[in-house]
């Protein structure tokens, strides 16, 4: 068994024990990739405070999300296509999310359906969103994630259309992957990835096929999905989808203090300040910092988190130090997933953990929610001088 020190030992894992397509897929940006790489090099521009000579005993990373009790303010990020990663990834992912004590996001476009991740795990997971244009497909899905006492929705903002992602399109991407001679010569040397494969029934999108109108198998799937995405989707429409769920609700995908505002006023538990991860608009600021602007536009209003770019306990703590109250993760246990199943989701959040138990205490704190910028050497152009 290899020694794991850091997410990046794991992420070269991945990348030799899953096929090129689904790699790929994860690590990957639209465009040019501009935005995927500054989401995490913002990151290395903010510097900690050493303190030294105070108490950095009976520490804690304790904290509530959405008035959840999680062990770190920490939440796993809805990625489509886990279960591509490895065999029943969504199920094994919740899983460990839910031993460690933080909240697992299944993905509308996931492997494993809502049933089959709340039949299979015992812990209560959240729910995200992608809004179709079929109303009853959508209402079904809705109900769906309702009767498997979802605790929370996710609703996904910023994928009306589908940003260009050029490695997806030069891999053919589709699940389960189309066989050609590059594909067959690829999973030739993945087999262990292939066993697990072999193994499992579930290899195409659980919540879809099936469950949408005309859709019964994987041939009519893809035209179906390519028609989907709602590009009306908007501010009316999602107080009627807030009003058809009834529950607590998490806005992803906002990087504009006017959004977040909007957002706000119609009710939302918790705005995610997220740029898909750097795979939709291109040339879009990194969501490090856009934060500081929508905390200090609603911050006292709703909980603000941050998603994409997060790849360690040490950006947790620098997101949260610069206003987030919480986070979430998706390549960082994505790259633990598909290096060695639910082991692996389990050790990158103990890594992410304890990179950010020993960082919190070597600037000086004992309680992750007494953390706030005083930590930090904030540059003063970081949020940039804009005309």
């Amino acid at each position: 068994m290899p020694v794991i020190t850091c997410i990046d030992d794991l992420k070269r894992l991945h990348r030799r024990r899953v096929p090129k397509m689904f790699y790929d897929y994860c690590e990957s940006g639209s465009w040019t990739e501009q935005t995927f790489r500054e989401n995490t090099t913002d990151f290395q521009k903010l510097r900690f405070r050493q303190k030294v000579a105070v108490d950095m005993s009976e520490r804690s990373l304790a904290s509530k999300m959405i008035g959840q009790d999680v062990a770190m303010p920490v939440a796993l990020a809805p990625v489509g296509l886990t279960g591509m990663q490895h065999a029943d990834g969504e199920i094994l992912a919740a899983r460990a999310a839910g031993n460690f004590g933080v909240p697992f996001t299944l993905s509308t476009m996931s492997i494993c359906s809502i049933e089959d991740v709340s039949s299979q795990q015992p812990h209560p997971f959240w729910f995200q969103l992608y809004v179709m244009r079929d109303q009853e497909f959508l209402e079904g899905i809705i109900a769906r994630a309702k009767a498997a006492n979802v605790s929370a929705l996710v609703l996904t903002l910023d994928l009306q259309l589908l940003g260009q992602r050029h490695k997806d399109l030069k891999n053919r991407l589709s699940a389960p992957p189309k066989l050609t001679p590059q594909m067959i010569a690829d999973l030739a040397t993945r087999w262990r990835w292939g066993l697990g494969m072999l193994g499992t029934k579930r290899r195409t999108f659980g919540n879809i096929v099936g469950h949408a109108k005309g859709v019964g198998d994987l041939s009519s799937l893809g035209a179906w999905t390519n028609e989907q995405f709602d590009p009306r989707l908007d501010w009316d429409k999602i107080a009627r989808i807030k009003e058809m769920w009834g529950g607590k609700l998490i806005l992803k995908g906002i990087l504009d203090p006017d959004d977040a505002r909007r957002g706000v006023d119609l009710g939302a538990d918790a705005i995610l300040v997220s740029n898909h991860g750097g795979r939709q608009l291109d040339g879009a600021l990194s969501s490090i910092r856009m934060l500081p602007s929508i905390v200090k536009a609603v911050g006292d209003q709703a909980e603000v988190w941050l998603d994409s770019g997060i790849r360690s306990g040490q950006d947790v703590l620098k997101a949260l130090a610069m206003g987030a109250t919480g986070t979430m993760i998706g390549r960082a246990y994505i790259h633990g997933l598909g290096a060695m199943g639910e082991a692996g989701v389990t050790r990158a959040l103990e890594v992410i953990a304890r990179e950010m138990d020993l960082s919190m205490a070597l600037c000086g704190h004992r309680r992750i929610d007494e953390v706030d910028r005083s930590i930090l050497l904030v540059p003063e152009d970081f949020e940039g001088r804009w005309a």
